[in-house]
């Protein structure tokens, strides 16, 4: 059951602050109601308080969003059936943070494979966001994950030494260069016969105004893989997918 994982919360320091700004305006609106006779100030005070009462409830329901116990399972199914993880005998997900990603993957894994989970561990945009959460959540999906902190564009990895590497919506929250050095230092990293799958929202880092689907394409090829396929993956809520599939290039290979 997804009840039994703790995903942390996103963003959570943002979110209680406005929760916090929302509920002292609230405060005030309730203050001034009562000691002024005054029939408009009386009526502003209202206003500000039910505006920040409103306020205060849509950030709270953003603030479980998505919920830290919750799984959204047919993203993950998408990317895990193009990706040999079953015979690969050592996969990386890179910005594994609190493991979710990996948990979606679980399934398909090897029950043999080293399993590695890479990440900052940044404990400021997830409440929780650390190797001891990554590692219960792993192996509550039946994954023993070895979680292994530092950043994505230095991976202390040996060249060529992992079979199959995951990216999930991770790229696009990094600046555009430090995105095209991490994927140049997963193609380092990827066996040459490897694999790299990503999982990405429709969205470029900040400041890249070009349609996703070709952005993402043209840096991973830049990075030195043929893209296999990408495909976007329509959702009933929220926006689409892209769920694409790269192999290392050898040579001249295009």
């Amino acid at each position: 059951m997804a009840s039994r994982y703790n995903f942390g919360v996103y963003h959570w320091r943002r979110r209680v602050r406005s929760i916090a700004v929302a509920l002292v305006a609230a405060v005030i609106g309730v203050a001034v109601r009562r000691r002024t006779n005054d029939a408009r100030a009386r009526l502003a005070a209202t206003g500000a308080t039910i505006g920040a009462a409103v306020y205060a409830v849509r950030v709270l329901r953003r603030l479980l969003s998505p919920p830290p116990w919750a799984l959204e399972r047919a993203k993950y199914d998408a990317l895990a059936a193009r990706l040999p993880l079953a015979d690969a005998d050592r996969v990386l997900d890179v910005g594994c943070g609190t493991g979710r990603s990996l948990v979606g993957l679980a399934p398909s894994v090897s029950p043999d494979a080293d399993v590695i989970g890479f990440d900052v561990f940044d404990d400021r945009i997830i409440l929780g966001n650390g190797p001891a959460l990554a590692r219960r959540n792993g192996s509550r999906a039946g994954l023993a994950v070895s979680p292994v902190a530092g950043d994505a564009a230095a991976l202390p990895f040996a060249d060529g030494s992992i079979d199959v590497v995951t990216a999930c919506r991770v790229l696009h929250d990094l600046e555009a260069t430090a995105a095209d050095r991490t994927l140049r230092e997963i193609r380092r990293v990827c066996e040459p016969d490897g694999t790299l799958g990503i999982l990405e929202l429709p969205l470029t880092p900040d400041g890249v105004s070009r349609r996703p689907e070709p952005y993402w394409t043209d840096r991973v090829t830049a990075a030195g893989f043929r893209i296999e396929s990408l495909e976007r993956l329509e959702r009933d809520t929220g926006d689409p997918y892209l769920v694409l599939v790269a192999t290392p290039r050898i040579g001249n290979d295009g």
